[in-house]
């Protein structure tokens, strides 16, 4: 909790001075602790999704087999690392075998990490949690989800769209759950507050197949057939021991 008052303070206004630059070396300490931790971890897909649905849900036990497409292609996933779909995902690249890792965060009502994770960092800032399942990621499979799957949803849109990161594939999976904010970005692209080619960023499906096959061709086309980026080597002398 003292963590999330932090939060809340330096987003709440302008304060001293001597408390924002406090502020600005926690964020920089933070963001070092990701990427220390991130850096040799390869390539990751990342999976984006409602914390809210158990292990009956329909979309729970999709994200789960996409965590398996995800281990079998020879990818890390990575999600936020709570529950829901993010465990889903999680759960199904443990059981084909695969590596898992959350990014988890600090909130008011305390998000434990799911228990099928090989690797768990937990962020008290938002921004540096959506930075490092971005940063770190070769792909995005985004499923049903709430503000903070659109918040993520959107932010990578917008880096794409932005040419801010390189065009990744993107995936939303669930085409009744999405049907109506295809609507509103047709009406955006009519009212030309987005480009006609801007939809092209994004496949919708329901088959995770087809999602899997849209990811690879997307990635073969930018760095050739069979890319799989491996783990980097840790080095003792820059006190990085392997686990």
């Amino acid at each position: 909790m003292g963590n999330q008052n932090k939060e809340s303070k330096f987003l709440g206004g302008k304060r001293s001075r001597w408390a924002e630059l406090k502020s600005v070396f926690a964020i920089a300490t933070e963001f070092i602790y990701g990427f220390r931790k991130l850096h040799f971890e390869g390539a990751c897909m990342t999976v984006f999704g409602s914390a809210r649905f158990g292990e009956e849900h329909l979309y729970y036990k999709k994200a789960q087999e996409m965590g398996k497409l995800i281990a079998q292609a020879g990818f890390t996933t990575m999600t936020g690392g709570g529950p829901g779909i993010m465990e889903a995902a999680n759960r199904g690249a443990k059981e084909a075998g695969g590596y898992s890792i959350g990014c988890n965060i600090v909130l008011p009502k305390e998000q434990a990490p799911n228990p099928y994770l090989d690797l768990n960092i937990t962020m008290s800032h938002f921004y540096v949690r959506k930075v490092l399942l971005l940063k770190y990621s070769y792909a995005y499979i985004v499923f049903p989800g709430g503000f903070g799957t659109m918040d993520e949803l959107f932010e990578t849109l917008t880096l794409i769209q932005t040419k801010k990161i390189s065009i990744f594939p993107v995936v939303l999976i669930g085409t009744d759950y999405w049907k109506e904010l295809l609507a509103q970005l047709d009406k955006m692209k009519q009212m030309q507050t987005i480009s006609i080619l801007d939809t092209n960023l994004f496949l919708v499906t329901d088959s995770l197949e087809e999602a899997m096959q849209f990811i690879k061709l997307k990635l073969e086309e930018k760095y050739g057939k069979g890319f799989i980026p491996v783990r980097t080597k840790k080095r003792w002398w820059l006190f990085e021991k392997n686990v």
